[in-house]
């Protein structure tokens, strides 16, 4: 039976969106426009992310740091790109209490400033590089449009900032970056991702390239899910990050930066869940399993602690709901929240010696012997709720992904049933410019090292050069 109170994600999907984060309790909306209130729930999504994301980046030895939250004009000033790319969405801070501020401060919008201006002072002689620093912040954009996860004007982050002795160092990190985020997307997320690199005109301002992972949505819109930029000696120039190198030579630093964000919230709903509620992997659930006792017999009690207690001290992470609420009640609620797996102990199923595993993902019920091991049985279940989520997303996005060889073919594809598309260009912006004509089409990505499926671009017909993804985006 359908949750009334989710929209139907095939009737209005912005509109099953918004019902699924509200009745998850993900987020709510604050008295300050464009900034939302990220609840328990949702948070505690973030909080998973953080720990298996804050893992990964200290396995490959980055460091934790925090840098100031305001900027002034004159420093983020100094990098002339980053400056226009970024001035339509800053907040400025004028004054400090009763007093005029002598120079406009800005809310980070990024924080590639504050970390160029740091590493100048930091750094003298190449034993002092590599530097590999991670921050765990918040950030501030003032978007025109705002959905929640999806573009707020407040959002979390974490933001990689690190600095190395040459080029070839650098562009090294700038792909492990990348292919720790796509294992973090594919593995944990249950998310199939498409990387490659951004063209000059998306690409992020400042950087010599960029780097993206793109997932796309159940509705065919691409989401960027995380970034990974190579800046050359950019920023190094414009701050000063000046080292002496092995042939006591001063050199300019080489930099780069990469990141993701709570979006990546945004996107675990738009894959996964339905009109239910909430879908979450099992590896990147905050609560695994939920016990749910039927009735007051003692034996359903005792049998729903042992179970709990064998989970728990077996690294699953269970728990109890012995609230006074009505089973089904509770079952709906389990299943709005998204816990993969509900076990249901009843008297007169102790009484047939059986329990029963409820999975989410396919809502179906299986029957197990209470007398089984049931750590066996939940962790197997688990991986099996992992790899069909992320068979089924990766079906579909297949599915999804179309082959288009002029503008007519892409016109017919975003106007009926939306996805990636793959087609061939010649380079010229002009021609990503007419791309975009057909209800905002922007290039996702190219794609390095696929096969060409055309020798003509896609938007003038002259000869291409690269093979791109192109889609519509949040």
């Amino acid at each position: 039976m359908k949750n009334k109170a989710i929209t139907s994600r095939d009737i209005d999907f912005a509109q099953w969106y918004t019902d699924v984060v509200k009745a998850a309790k993900l987020a709510d909306y604050s008295n300050v426009k464009g900034f939302v209130i990220l609840e328990p729930n949702g948070y505690a999504l973030w909080e998973k992310m953080q720990s298996i994301l804050d893992k990964k980046l200290k396995e490959t030895g980055h460091q934790n740091v925090y840098l100031p939250l305001l900027i002034p004009e004159s420093l983020f000033a100094k990098e002339s790109e980053m400056i226009e790319g970024f001035a339509p969405e800053v907040a400025w801070v004028t004054s400090g209490g009763q007093s005029k501020l002598e120079e406009r401060l800005m809310i980070r919008p990024t924080s590639e400033a504050l970390f160029s201006d740091y590493y100048a002072s930091k750094v003298s002689s190449y034993r002092d590089l590599p530097k590999l620093y991670n921050q765990w912040a918040n950030v501030v954009r003032w978007e025109k449009e705002t959905r929640p996860f999806l573009r707020t004007r407040e959002f979390l982050w974490q933001e990689g900032h690190t600095i190395h002795e040459t080029a070839e160092e650098a562009k090294e990190e700038t792909l492990k970056m990348l292919n720790i985020y796509k294992n973090f997307f594919e593995e944990y997320l249950a998310i199939p991702v498409v990387t490659g690199r951004k063209t000059e005109r998306e690409k992020f301002a400042g950087a010599e390239y960029t780097y993206t992972v793109e997932a796309l949505m159940y509705n065919g819109v691409a989401l960027q899910s995380a970034t990974s930029h190579y800046f050359g000696q950019k920023f190094s120039k414009a701050f000063g990050i000046k080292f002496t190198n092995r042939n006591s030579e001063d050199e300019f630093a080489y930099q780069t930066s990469w990141g993701a964000t709570t979006r990546m919230i945004g996107g675990l709903i738009m894959v996964h869940s339905d009109d239910n509620g909430l879908i979450l992997p099992p590896k990147i659930a905050p609560r695994q399993v939920v016990i749910v006792p039927i009735g007051e017999d003692n034996q359903v009690k005792e049998t729903s602690m042992g179970i709990l207690k064998k989970l728990t001290e077996n690294g699953i992470i269970a728990f109890l709901d012995d609230s006074k609420k009505s089973p089904g009640f509770k079952f709906a609620e389990h299943e709005v929240n998204g816990i993969p797996i509900r076990i249901e102990i009843g008297a007169r199923d102790l009484q047939n010696n059986i329990i029963t595993l409820a999975r989410r993902d396919t809502r179906e019920k299986i029957n197990i012997s209470k007398d089984c091991d049931v750590v066996n049985e939940v962790n197997s279940l688990m991986n099996d709720i992992q790899n069909n989520l992320f068979a089924k997303a990766k079906e579909r996005y297949q599915k999804q992904t179309y082959e288009c060889h002029n503008l007519e073919e892409v016109k017919e594809v975003i106007e009926t049933h939306p996805g990636f598309i793959k087609a061939m260009w010649c380079g010229d912006e002009a021609c990503e410019l007419k791309m975009k004509e057909i209800k905002g089409i922007k290039s996702r990505c190219i794609l390095e090292n696929c096969e060409h499926i055309s020798t003509k671009c896609v938007a003038c017909n002259k000869k291409a050069k690269q093979l791109v993804l192109w889609g519509i985006q949040y």
